[in-house]
């Protein structure tokens, strides 16, 4: 299957998607104008595809640009130090998240086995699941967090999926918020199915742009994070997107704190401050919400072989 295509602006630094890269359809409605917060202060269009209401920025910088709008200390996967209320917030959380995924994973397979972390940026995961018994891989673009990766895991990590070709299949694979990131979708999922053994599973993180939150903060909604995020998936959007690459969806996840985290750098995108008693009312009334929608502010995609 042919991945979506793009034409060039006149500013060659960016590029125009011309094809919805789930339905193929080439018409295109304005959803909202964003602000990348984290580097450039630069606004960003994200458009909605008229057919199947697939969401993505376009136009959006192209493969060459997009390095400079990861340059941040604050992009805290492929940063280790990065300082700040917010930041060390999230790492204490993620260590209690590591656990959780890779108890998940366990769940998955009964045994530890292989895996594949796409996007794995200092290698936080992977070192938890070879403390697990897993037999671990990686593969991260940015050059910085790979050598963190490198140099904790004491391992080769590969810097993208053409460098896996040819490589052996795997149990899992896991893109945890890394999908979004992927400019060929099509293309990349064609890949990552070469690379899952029959009865692997496929697990995909991804923000929910149709959650409580998501709605509530509009434009400030800190997930929509342009230009480094170049989708914006909902559950009605990802599952046909797989579904045409032979897999199929066998259950959905919520991922409950990320609406507090999103909260709070969402306030602090739309006042310039972080509200901290918001942030929690927020998430509280986000997750509650997701209960009854499964619009969770975050989702796990676990998917199979068709």
């Amino acid at each position: 299957m042919t991945p979506f295509l793009y034409s060039l602006n006149s500013d060659t630094s960016l590029e125009t998607v011309t094809q919805c890269p789930v339905c193929g359809n080439t018409t295109f409605s304005p959803y909202l104008s964003c602000e990348d917060y984290l580097v450039s202060n630069q606004k960003f269009d994200i458009l909605e595809c008229q057919r199947c209401s697939f969401r993505l920025t376009n136009p959006r910088p192209d493969s060459n640009s997009i390095v400079a709008y990861y340059k941040s200390d604050q992009y805290v996967s492929h940063n280790d130090n990065g300082g700040g209320l917010i930041n060390t917030a999230y790492r204490l959380v993620r260590n209690y998240t590591l656990r959780s995924k890779l108890n998940l994973i366990n769940k998955l397979t009964g045994k530890p086995g292989k895996i594949l972390d796409v996007g794995c940026g200092t290698g936080a995961f992977l070192q938890s699941c070879r403390e697990g018994g897993w037999s671990v891989t990686g593969m991260e673009p940015d050059p910085d967090a790979r050598a963190i990766a490198r140099e904790k895991l004491q391992a080769d990590i590969k810097p993208n999926l053409e460098a896996l070709a040819g490589a052996e299949t795997f149990d899992i694979i896991s893109l945890w918020h890394v999908l979004e990131h992927i400019p060929n979708l099509n293309e990349s999922i064609i890949q990552l199915r070469e690379l899952l053994r029959e009865q692997g599973t496929l697990l995909i993180a991804v923000p929910n742009s149709d959650s409580y939150d998501a709605q509530l903060f509009k434009q400030y909604w800190a997930a929509y994070d342009v230009p480094r995020h170049l989708h914006h998936f909902t559950p009605s959007t990802i599952e046909p997107l797989f579904n045409k690459h032979g897999f199929r969806l066998v259950k959905q996840l919520p991922m409950v704190f990320d609406a507090f985290y999103i909260a709070m750098l969402s306030t602090c995108y739309q006042t310039g401050k972080t509200d901290y008693l918001k942030s929690i009312q927020v998430g509280l009334s986000s997750n509650a919400k997701a209960q009854k929608t499964g619009n969770s502010s975050s989702l796990i995609y676990l998917l199979k072989k068709a």
